[in-house]
């Protein structure tokens, strides 16, 4: 086995991939990313093929395909050279000005600036002449007397008095606590319970795979693919949701608008987010508060990263 397959065999066992995990991820037959790890590039149908099927290869596994390449130039064959051919530089013709339009722009230029001039006489005599001309206001000649009162006012008995309506209950906002770490997973506990919860994951940087199961690393897989740089994964937290990515600093994760630390590294994350639940409810997993009926044991989904 060569050093780069080598490579790319450990990334890939690191995160629980298989080579049919792969294939269906890049779309490369299974016989020739099992060239890729034995070395043996013979198999594969060109030069060509071997860097583009050794970068998506990285890509799947969370690496980053330019730093593979460059370091495992030795065993990867380098790309065809093509010839450049530099444009020849073309000189635009000299616009030639006639002596009789070079007059003209002259006197065009002349009568607008004298016209501006003009204007702006005009404009000042304008304010001036209708500000000496401005009459005073009226003045109230309404007597004040001493004798004249406010009127009093009038109350309908008829009608009972209105209450205030109260204002709307503010709702409690979102907190993320670090439970425990178990492995390579962190666990977080999202409250309030009884709410709602919106999971967020935000791909920033670059092409980044992305794994989102119910429960544990052994649920159901509600996402198992790359993501595009730019892409934003939106999820309802009603239930525990496990989350690997290939890159942590290419990755967001948001809860309610509430950023959940992940390290931001260059390496592969893996999280546990909880739900809290009210008190005397359970989850689908029959846990409450995060914990589960042992005394506050790990679940044994995660007890094996």
């Amino acid at each position: 086995m060569s050093e780069l397959g080598a490579l790319l065999r450990k990334a890939r066992d690191e995160k629980g991939l298989s080579l049919d995990d792969i294939q269906e991820l890049t779309k490369i037959r299974k016989r020739y990313l099992e060239a890729i790890e034995s070395g043996d590039h013979s198999v594969l149908p060109g030069t060509f093929y071997v860097r583009a099927f050794v970068k998506n290869y990285s890509e799947a596994v969370g690496l980053d395909p330019d730093e593979v390449l460059r370091l495992y130039q030795h065993e990867v064959p380098a790309p065809a050279v093509e010839p450049s051919t530099e444009p020849i530089p073309v000189r635009k013709p000299r616009k030639v000005k006639s002596g009789a339009s070079e007059r003209l722009g002259k006197i065009g230029f002349n009568v607008v600036m004298w016209c501006f001039l003009i204007l702006i006489v005009v404009v000042i005599w304008y304010f001036a002449f209708n500000k000496d001309n401005e009459s005073p206001g009226k003045v109230d000649d309404t007597p004040i007397t001493e004798n004249s009162n406010p009127p009093e006012p009038t109350t309908n008995t008829s009608e009972p008095p209105v209450s205030p309506t109260p204002p709307p209950p503010t709702k409690a906002p979102t907190s993320v606590t670090f439970n425990s770490k178990v492995g390579n997973v962190d666990m977080y506990d999202i409250g309030p319970a009884g709410v709602n919860h919106k999971v967020e994951l935000k791909v920033k940087g670059g092409r980044n795979w992305v794994g989102v199961q119910e429960g544990s690393k052994s649920g159901k897989k509600l996402y198992f693919t790359n993501v595009e740089d730019g892409e934003v994964l939106t999820f309802d937290l009603t239930t525990r949701l496990y989350i690997n990515v290939g890159r942590a600093d290419f990755t967001e994760i948001w809860i309610d608008g509430v950023l959940v630390p992940d390290g931001d590294r260059s390496s592969s994350k893996q999280l546990l987010i909880n739900p809290l639940v009210e008190e005397g409810a359970q989850g689908e997993d029959g846990a409450s508060g995060g914990d589960t009926e042992g005394g506050g044991e790990v679940p044994d989904s995660i007890t094996g990263e």
